[in-house]
């Protein structure tokens, strides 16, 4: 089989308030049009198809087109799972009729014990899960961490290998000596939440999720297929792109994906960024992190870099002389206009760099109703 692997796109994400749709939707279709070229035989999207738990209209809108373009239009078998980031229960509406499409999307622990049969290759996908999930389903309360709990999932996927066929896994979790970026939500369950390598030797192929970068795990047989975008100024030297597997013989290749914006990092000084001959050879509306050596006070000195470099994401002092500053790319009035929802969710997720729980957004709708309540007496 010839399989396309993809993870991460993060539908919904913004770039420290700058709209990230245009550049996700260059990506899919360069996406798209590699799976044509390549003839494969499906899609591998190992997790995190939504930037949050509660995607926006706008993202949910995105995705479906998407995912409708591959499987329904151009007729390619999706197999699909959720990541930390997604709603499990979300994701799920509409998988029963899912599979008369070839779509499958898994978003439940007991579904991975139910792989994928197809003529030459067992595809079990393994959505994120946290250990309570394996307690439950083992009844065996001792699987307190990742580490422990994914020791009996795999043992019962290796009773389940048909040993005619070869064996694939899609899984969305941190592999014991993977490399982060700063985008990503650290998976710490009650421990070190890392999965040993070794637990994954007897599969031909695992295709990984969650990490962002495509060098983060240097396994035989294991890969983060990394994100379509650059989501973080610690991203900006990583290659984008997709792997294409061969399962037989076994072949890993990489293709790369063009940005339609990159993520760059320029530390100069102040007259050198204004200085035409600095950059005439940059591509002016690509988002850029700044940081300036100068170390005396340069007056409105975000309008004025914003003159030449207007999706400035950061900007801030090579020796720490001013604080650090982002860069956003909403006005005020676009702010004052978001629900307050959002407004927190965005700023949560900016300080603490993770989604709010159901049960904070809950907390915050109870509080925003008491605060009505008072304003309307």
């Amino acid at each position: 089989m010839r399989i396309l692997h993809t993870a991460d796109w993060h539908i919904g994400r913004r770039l420290h308030g700058f709209d990230l749709t245009k550049e996700q939707n260059h990506a899919f279709e360069q996406i798209e049009q590699i799976a044509l070229d390549e003839h494969v035989d499906g899609i591998i999207m190992a997790g995190d198809l939504y930037d949050r738990s509660m995607p926006s209209e706008a993202a949910v809108a995105q995705l479906n087109q998407m995912l409708q373009q591959l499987n329904l239009v151009d007729k390619v078998p999706l197999y699909a799972i959720s990541g930390n980031h997604d709603s499990a229960i979300r994701l799920s509406t509409g998988t029963p009729w899912f599979k008369s499409t070839q779509f499958y999307m898994y978003t439940r622990l007991e579904q991975a014990f139910k792989p994928v049969e197809l003529p030459d290759t067992q595809l079990f996908l393994l959505p994120y899960f946290e250990p309570f999930a394996a307690q439950q389903y083992f009844n065996d309360d001792s699987l307190q961490h990742l580490e422990q709990a994914i020791v009996p999932i795999v043992a019962k996927m290796k009773t389940l290998f048909d040993p005619n066929k070869k064996h694939l896994l899609v899984a969305h979790f941190f592999v014991a000596g993977s490399a982060t970026t700063d985008s990503e939500t650290q998976l710490k369950v009650g421990g070190l939440a890392a999965v040993p390598a070794g637990l994954l030797k007897d599969f031909d192929y695992v295709a990984l999720g969650h990490l962002h970068g495509k060098n983060a795990l240097h396994a035989k047989n294991a890969r983060y297929s990394g994100s379509p975008l650059k989501f973080s100024l610690s991203e900006t030297k990583q290659e984008k792109g997709v792997f294409i597997v061969d399962t037989e013989p076994f072949k890993i290749t990489f293709k790369p994906l063009t940005p339609l914006k990159n993520v760059q990092q320029l530390t100069e000084y102040f007259e050198t960024l204004e200085d035409k001959d600095f950059y005439k050879d940059l591509q002016l509306d690509n988002y850029f992190g700044i940081t300036l050596k100068d170390r005396k006070p340069i007056p409105n000195v975000m309008a004025r870099l914003r003159e030449i470099y207007p999706n400035i994401i950061a900007l801030n002092r090579a020796d720490g002389y001013e604080t650090n500053v982002e860069g956003s790319g909403e006005s005020g009035k676009q702010i004052r206009q978001k629900d307050p929802i959002e407004l927190l969710s965005d700023f949560y997720k900016q300080v603490a760099k993770d989604d709010l729980s159901p049960q904070q957004i809950k907390w915050a709708q109870e509080a925003l109703k008491i605060a009505a309540k008072r304003e309307s007496k």
